[in-house]
């Protein structure tokens, strides 16, 4: 395990011992969760952070943790829900095909279950919060912030704002139909209606990814934008998947995806230029939609 791995698997189980030290009032989800503040007694706007395929164990990309830094020393507490321990897949998701799959809107439920648990915080903003995530994750914050019967249950005031760093577009949300051929080795869709989120919407994908490809998530966002709804995109040229990570630039044999011939392989890596125009992006969209009011 890398030594900033290491620290990112600390940093959790130390907040996990510590998560349970709320008042009484403040009931925590029923999974393991990371949480961090700044410092001061707030209120404090917040972010769920959806991890990706890889989990919060040490197999972990380390992404949250470093969305997390960022975000905690620009005023916001952040919360990452463990979807994939509690189901029994604590290395994670993205070599193993094996039952049980963990789907976007089971963890949508998760992150819904952090939502209200932040709202049960004294230094937490309860109307000023967003959710976030990439890969896995992303597709998860997707599946959160779709305009489905399922989410509109959970009441008239969910999350105020939404980022999905390179999820899966090429699937059904809502309103939002895409079906999937497959012919001689090459996959290609077919795209139907919008796409509705519930609250404003940014995507921030690679032009090279090759495991989630970006054009299905410029076909999404123009459609929802074509019907009125708040979404933007941003891709990235030169970026593969990851592209917020400080790993090389690698092609990975071993991992599931559908968008492969094989079913199989996918490239990641960093893009320093990427990561960088992400963060400033990210802080003006929150900046913007989770503004406090007056």
């Amino acid at each position: 395990m890398s030594v900033r791995l290491a620290l990112v698997w600390l940093l959790w189980v130390c907040l996990l011992a510590t998560a349970g030290s709320q008042s009484a009032a403040s009931e925590a989800p029923k999974f393991p969760f990371a949480l961090t503040k700044p410092a001061g007694a707030g209120p404090f706007p917040a972010v769920v952070i959806l991890h990706d395929c890889s989990g919060l164990g040490p197999k972990s990309s380390g992404a949250p943790w470093r969305w997390s830094t960022v975000l905690t020393a620009r005023g916001y507490v952040t919360i990452w829900p463990d979807s994939f321990s509690p189901r029994g897949r604590p290395q994670g998701v993205c070599r193993d095909a094996t039952p049980p799959r963990i789907t976007p809107g089971e963890r949508a439920d998760d992150a819904y279950a952090a939502l209200a648990y932040l709202r049960s915080l004294p230094f937490v903003d309860a109307k000023r919060v967003a959710v976030m995530g990439g890969s896995h994750g992303g597709t998860s914050t997707l599946a959160s912030i779709v305009d489905t019967p399922r989410n509109a249950q959970r009441g008239p005031v969910g999350f105020a704002a939404a980022i999905a760093l390179y999820p899966s577009c090429d699937r059904s949300f809502g309103a939002w139909s895409v079906s999937r051929t497959k012919e001689s080795g090459k996959v290609s869709f077919t795209y139907d209606g919008a796409f509705k989120p519930r609250a404003p919407l940014l995507i921030l994908i690679g032009e090279l990814d090759d495991w989630t490809p970006a054009e299905p998530c410029r076909r999404l966002a123009a459609a929802a934008q074509a019907a009125g709804y708040p979404v933007e995109i941003k891709i990235y040229p030169g970026a593969h998947h990851s592209f917020d990570s400080s790993a090389p630039t690698r092609y990975l044999p071993e991992r599931i995806n559908a968008n492969s011939p094989t079913g199989r392989g996918a490239t990641t890596g960093g893009n320093a230029e990427a990561w960088d125009d992400a963060i400033g992006r990210v802080e003006r969209f929150l900046s913007e939609h989770l503004a406090k009011p007056g």
